[in-house]
């Protein structure tokens, strides 16, 4: 049935609030049949999307934001709610410590710093992130040199903890852990640092318009035209479109096999489901990496707020409905 007057949900409507809280982010073709399930509708393209447009209207009122990310090591779009805003009350729904924070900045910021368009680092690298780089000057900038300045929880986090902290960030996917043992950005990563991504100017693809940080390069040095490998894959198989760089028209090198992740199997049909179209909110912007590193903060706003499973939250309509 659908929503009535006034903008409120009905009981359809938190079912599918309550999937993506309690479970986490899904992946599309599981959060679509959970949507069948739940509405009896046919998870077409304009009921879906409309379900989720209401949805959206509705928590947007309680800074909660339903998003759609592409999972850019296995080529599959996911589904989850995230917090929108960064406040000192969202700050105390974390359950992670100062340093494990700390440690969760140092790692995004080195895999986004992966000039090679991999997306990932090694654990080894990973393991041995500074945490005293990550003492915010109220600028993004750190303080390296004088170690009075470092707190003591950031000094004494031993390597053990690190790698406990390593293994509940993939575990709780902030991270992922990929087939050849490295560390990447896991989903909710994706998810909630959207504005982090734009605002530190990461490269984007240029077929899909997310940022690219898993991607493939144009072999012509001079041209900054990157994209993943699901995207790329997608467009070449494309009947008719000759297999070269769309800026400046450089054979593109052999599709490369997309890497599942652990626990994840690989993708062999394609994702041609799961390509994103352009942001509307993101313009096509300069493809440099300059300005990486700014705006550390932003990095903690995801993880200090978004620990929503399990989490009850409230629609404006809740007053009359009930909780979502």
């Amino acid at each position: 049935m659908p929503p009535s007057a006034g903008g409120t949900l009905c009981w359809k409507h938190h079912t599918l609030i309550q999937a993506l809280l309690s479970r986490g982010p899904l992946e599309e073709s599981e959060f679509r049949s959970v949507f069948y399930k739940v509405t009896g509708k046919s998870p077409d393209h304009q009921v879906f999307n409309n379900y989720l447009s209401d949805i959206n209207d509705e928590l947007g009122y309680v800074q909660l934001d339903l998003r759609r990310c592409l999972n850019q090591y296995n080529g599959k779009a996911y589904y989850g709610v995230v917090n929108s805003v960064s406040d000192e009350q969202s700050k105390l729904g974390t359950k992670y410590t100062v340093p494990q924070i700390a440690f969760y900045k140092g790692i995004i910021e080195a895999i986004v710093h992966n000039t090679a368009g991999e997306g990932s680092i090694s654990t080894i690298d990973a393991l041995n992130t500074r945490l005293e780089n990550q003492i915010s000057n109220g600028i993004g900038s750190q303080s390296q040199g004088n170690s009075n300045q470092v707190p003591a929880a950031l000094k004494n986090f031993t390597m053990s903890q690190k790698d406990k902290t390593l293994e509940e960030f993939v575990h709780d996917q902030w991270l992922c852990s990929t087939s050849n043992g490295r560390i990447g950005l896991g989903v909710r990563s994706f998810l909630d640092l959207r504005s982090w991504f734009h605002n530190n100017e990461v490269p984007t693809c240029q077929v899909c318009n997310e940022p690219a940080v898993r991607a493939e390069f144009c072999q012509n040095g001079d041209c900054k035209v990157r994209m993943h490998q699901c995207c790329l894959k997608k467009k070449f198989s494309q009947r008719g479109v000759n297999r070269v760089c769309p800026g400046c028209g450089t054979q593109w090198r052999s599709v490369a096999k997309t890497e599942p992740t652990e626990g994840q199997v690989d993708d062999q049909g394609g994702p041609s489901e799961n390509i994103l179209p352009p942001d509307p909110s993101v313009r096509n912007r300069p493809r440099t990496s300059r300005g990486v590193g700014r705006n550390t903060e932003e990095l903690s706003s995801c993880i200090n707020s978004a620990s929503l499973s399990g989490t009850k939250r409230l629609t404006r309509s809740s007053n009359r409905q009930g909780a979502v």
